[in-house]
């Protein structure tokens, strides 16, 4: 198998209601303005490098959170080639049939929606390892997403490359997976997800009697409040699980507990009911949320409707009556 570790560096609007998006076919979450990757040899060591700039034509205006995190400005951007080029030597480099490593899940996405936008072909990626679920399975996580950098002072490897450069956090992934039994991970790939969830605190084994599977369960921490974890597009955001277009949502409905639903729709695959819990804690005074995906069938869809419609009749029924006038 061939198997090359990547990283990205992408740009994104100054705005989510930019008037770049009315010249999209998708709602772009990121515009690649980096390619770093590394291959790894038969012992899973890191090998060869691949490291080249892209020049935006979208969102061409570098946002200041960017370029604060990855020191890109105009003029670095400006000697960029272009993405269809920038791919078209990425694909030589790496050759056909090849798995992509990454550290999350990020990257598949915005690869795939660059690849889109500029209608390129994808069929000689064979495959995506998301490195952060071996390294939760053989260090005692769950599915908390762990940073690059802590797994990097778990195993003691010393930073030798920039971080948020894409071939430094491509290389340095790419040495994470040397203190790893990546045999051993990608065997239990397939089921690192089940595994994972079932470390999680609270976690209760699923019956036919409990409904739906979810078809996706993450789990999203360190937030000062509830309030800011809605403004995460992790959080309160979704895209398709079959094709990662962005997805428009309802609005997320109270349900009390600590407990939120949205109701988002793909005009090809359908609607999607996602619910959201959260739980804090009081050690660290900060905020957890837990996230399930479910493919919302009808009865789900006139759930979410009524509980809609209930929180509205709640609404009135808390408003404050005025006082008759004294007689």
């Amino acid at each position: 198998m061939n198997y090359v570790v990547v990283d990205l560096e992408w740009n994104q609007a100054m705005s989510s209601k930019s008037s770049v998006f009315n010249k999209l076919p998708i709602h772009l979450r990121g515009e690649i303005i980096e390619i770093g990757a590394v291959k790894l040899k038969e012992d899973m060591s890191p090998g060869e490098e691949f490291t080249i700039d892209v020049k935006p034509v979208y969102f061409r205006r570098m946002h200041y959170k960017v370029k604060k995190i990855t020191g890109f400005d105009k003029e670095r951007l400006a000697h960029g080639v272009s993405f269809t080029d920038a791919l078209e030597q990425f694909h030589a480099w790496c050759g056909d049939d090849v798995t992509f490593i990454t550290w999350g899940c990020d990257d598949q996405g915005i690869l795939e929606q660059n690849i889109i936008i500029h209608d390129l072909d994808w069929d000689w990626i064979a495959g995506w390892i998301n490195l952060q679920l071996i390294y939760n399975l053989q260090t005692g996580g769950d599915k908390n997403q762990k940073s690059l950098a802590s797994a990097m002072e778990h195993f003691e490897i010393e930073q030798t490359r920039m971080a948020h450069d894409a071939l430094g956090d491509a290389y340095n992934t790419a040495l994470v997976c040397t203190k790893l039994d990546m045999d051993e991970g990608l065997r239990l790939y397939p089921e690192a997800g089940r595994i994972l969830a079932a470390r999680m605190p609270n976690h209760k084994e699923h019956t036919a009697s409990d409904g739906p599977e979810p078809v996706a369960h993450d789990s999203f921490e360190d937030f000062e409040s509830k309030a800011v974890a809605f403004t995460d597009p992790r959080v309160a955001g979704l895209r398709c699980p079959v094709c990662g277009e962005e997805l428009p949502g309802v609005k997320w409905v109270n349900q009390g507990d600590q407990r939120y639903m949205n109701l988002f729709t793909c005009p090809e695959h359908g609607a999607y009911l996602v619910r959201a819990r959260f739980r804090k804690n009081t050690d660290t005074n900060t905020w957890q949320a837990n996230k399930l995906v479910y493919e919302a069938d009808e009865a789900m869809q006139d759930f979410y409707k009524a509980k809609t419609t209930q929180s509205r009749r709640r609404g009135r029924g808390h408003a404050r009556k005025k006082k008759r006038p004294a007689k």
